[in-house]
C-alpha cells in the first residue's frame, strides 16, 4: 500500500507539474512582451517593415475574420507612415491554399502598391515566419501584426531569433473562437519554448531574397 501511495503522489505531482509550468511560461513570456504591444497606431514606434502573420482560409479560399483585421491594421501602419514594407507569411503547402496571396488582394484593395508587399509562401507557423523573416528576408526589426493572444509567443520568437520587434493588436472585432484559441495558445507557447531551448528545428528555407526599402 505505502509503494502505491508513493506512486500516486508521484503521479498527481507530475500532473501538477504539466499543468503549472505552462502557465508559469505564459505569465513569464506575457510579462515580457507587454510593454512592447501597442493597440493605438499612432503610437508605435516606426520600423521597416510589418510582419503579417497568416491566420487561416476558408474552405473556399477566402480569408478569415481574423486574417482580414490582421492585414487591415498592417495596412493602418503602411498609411500612417509607421512601416515602408508588409510581409505577408502564411501557408502553401497546397495549390488550393494559399494565405499569402489572400492577404496580398486584401492589402491592394486597400491602395498598398504591389511593390511594398512582399509574400512568404513558407510560414507554415509562428516560429518558421519569425526564423524566414530573419534569415531569408533579412528583417533586422519588425512589427509584428496579429491578434493579442497571439502577440507574446510572437514576441518571443523573435527576441529569441534576435530581431527586435514590438506587436500591434489587431482585434478590430469579437472573434467566437477567442476562447479556444487563448486555450490553444498556453500549449504552443511551451511548444515555442521548446523549439527554442531544445528542438532548434529549421524550417523551410531557400535563397535569401532581402526587401530593400527603396
Amino acid at each position: 500500500m505505502k509503494a502505491l501511495r508513493k506512486m500516486l503522489i508521484a503521479l498527481l505531482a507530475l500532473i501538477v507539474a504539466g499543468v503549472t509550468a505552462p502557465l508559469i511560461l505564459c505569465v513569464v513570456v506575457h510579462a515580457r512582451a507587454n510593454s512592447r504591444i501597442y493597440t493605438e497606431i499612432s503610437h508605435v514606434p516606426p520600423a521597416p517593415v510589418a510582419l503579417v502573420l497568416g491566420a487561416g482560409l476558408w474552405a473556399d479560399g477566402s480569408p478569415t475574420p481574423a486574417l482580414r483585421d490582421r492585414v487591415a491594421t498592417a495596412v493602418d501602419l503602411y498609411s500612417a507612415g509607421k512601416v515602408k514594407k508588409l510581409l505577408m507569411t502564411g501557408d502553401n503547402r497546397r495549390v488550393d491554399y494559399n494565405e499569402p496571396a489572400a492577404m496580398q488582394t486584401i492589402a491592394l484593395q486597400l491602395g498598398v502598391p504591389s511593390e511594398d508587399i512582399v509574400l512568404d509562401y513558407a510560414g507554415r507557423r509562428t516560429y518558421d515566419s519569425c526564423y524566414r523573416a530573419k534569415e531569408i528576408f533579412e528583417v533586422k526589426q519588425i512589427i509584428i501584426v496579429t491578434q493579442r493572444f497571439h502577440l507574446d509567443r510572437s514576441l518571443f520568437l523573435c527576441d529569441a531569433m534576435g530581431v527586435p520587434s514590438v506587436g500591434v493588436v489587431a482585434d478590430r472585432r469579437v472573434y467566437q473562437t477567442l476562447p479556444w484559441w487563448e486555450l490553444r495558445e498556453v500549449l504552443a507557447t511551451t511548444a515555442a519554448w521548446w523549439d527554442i531551448n531544445i528542438h532548434h528545428p529549421v524550417p523551410v528555407l531557400g535563397e535569401k531574397l532581402p526587401i530593400s526599402m527603396k
